[in-house]
């Protein structure tokens, strides 16, 4: 493997990099594509969006309502090939339903020298979100088989692995281990998040890939969770990737960038309600550009 591994992408001069964010919309409590586009927009990106659901909401309300975008999908891209659209990377996040990884293998046949990013946004803390159905988690983890750059928490990467989920207490061994089963089913960059040691006031997160070899950043836990830092942490990471940084330093600075959102937030009213607040801090995203 390379010492210094080359970025997973090349930024060229004052060229813009067109990213297809397919993920869904979200009314209230910040993520998805409310975290998609600001984030990756500060990085200087065309963001495109390919909305996979409306909600107007995110889950953890009571009462929310969501559309799914299923149906509506194909005549969306069909009428992007009519005017010549060009894309640089396919950011997938959540679903609606299983039909829409066809609508994610369209865009990889389409642009197949775009980079593709799975977040494969399913479950967390050992359990799987409302609208997924085990048919749809099935689908997510064979899409992620074909990611240039996985983010799966360990709930998610157990689920692609078809393993049983044994909390966020494990050792690097074993972290390494999760991470070489993920890249043996075709993913070829891993980042691993959410590894929280009884006794320990860090969080870990683990790096490696094809040219990568195992490589841990951490950050300070912060006490509290709040809705949206896995969208706030991927599209950080990819910002990372597309302002032309190697994946360790991209996910450094993702994990820097949630912890210290996570502090902002908290000077929020119903900040544990709202949303990750990371707004005041988009300017660090800019400085990505240098």
């Amino acid at each position: 493997m390379a010492e210094s591994p080359a970025p997973l992408y090349q930024r060229e001069g004052a060229y813009i990099p067109r990213i297809a964010a397919v993920h869904d919309l979200c009314g209230y409590g910040k993520c998805s594509l409310g975290v998609a586009i600001p984030v990756l927009s500060a990085a200087g990106c065309d963001v495109c969006p390919v909305p996979t659901g409306l909600f107007s909401s995110h889950t953890a309300f009571p009462g929310w309502y969501m559309h799914d975008t299923t149906e509506i999908l194909d005549d969306y891209l069909s009428a992007w090939s009519k005017i010549d659209v060009q894309i640089d990377a396919v950011y997938s996040g959540f679903l609606g339903a299983p039909e829409q990884v066809d609508t994610i293998r369209r865009l990889y046949a389409t642009y197949p020298g775009a980079l593709r990013m799975v977040d494969p946004v399913m479950a967390d803390y050992g359990k799987v979100y409302p609208t997924y159905t085990p048919e749809l988690c099935a689908a997510m983890a064979d899409l992620a088989h074909q990611a240039d750059i996985l983010t799966p928490n360990l709930t998610e990467a157990a689920i692609i692995l078809g393993e049983e989920w044994h909390g966020t207490d494990i050792s690097e061994a074993e972290a390494a281990r999760m991470i070489e089963g993920l890249m043996a089913l075709g993913a070829k960059n891993v980042v691993l998040k959410g590894i929280k040691r009884e006794g320990e006031s860090v969080v870990h997160n683990y790096v490696a890939g094809i040219d990568y070899d195992l490589a841990e950043v951490s950050n300070e836990y912060v006490p509290y969770s709040l809705h949206g830092t896995g969208d706030v942490y991927a599209s950080c990471l990819l910002a990372g990737i597309m302002a032309g940084r190697n994946l360790v330093e991209s996910a450094d600075f993702a994990g820097s960038f949630v912890h210290d959102a996570m502090l902002v937030s908290a000077q929020q009213p119903h900040f544990r309600d709202r949303g990750v607040s990371f707004e005041p801090l988009l300017g660090q995203v800019c400085q990505l550009l240098g």
